[in-house]
């Protein structure tokens, strides 16, 4: 149990993490990404290729 929840909360560091580093390097574009907690939730939930579907989804509804 306590594994478990170790691998979330280290999940959701990450996940907070990547969406700062990718405000950091997109500041320049202008792109940002806000980091909330259904942003977290989808990069917890769906890993590298939820961070990637809401890149394409900020890139073509906000751009």
């Amino acid at each position: 149990m306590l594994k478990k929840l170790l691998k979330i909360i280290v999940k959701i560091i990450v996940s907070i993490v990547v969406l700062y580093g990718y405000n950091i390097i997109m500041q320049s574009f202008n792109l940002y990404i806000p980091i909330n907690i259904y942003t977290v939730l989808i990069i917890v939930l769906f890993d590298g290729s939820g961070f990637l579907g809401l890149v394409a989804f900020y890139l073509l509804n906000f751009r």
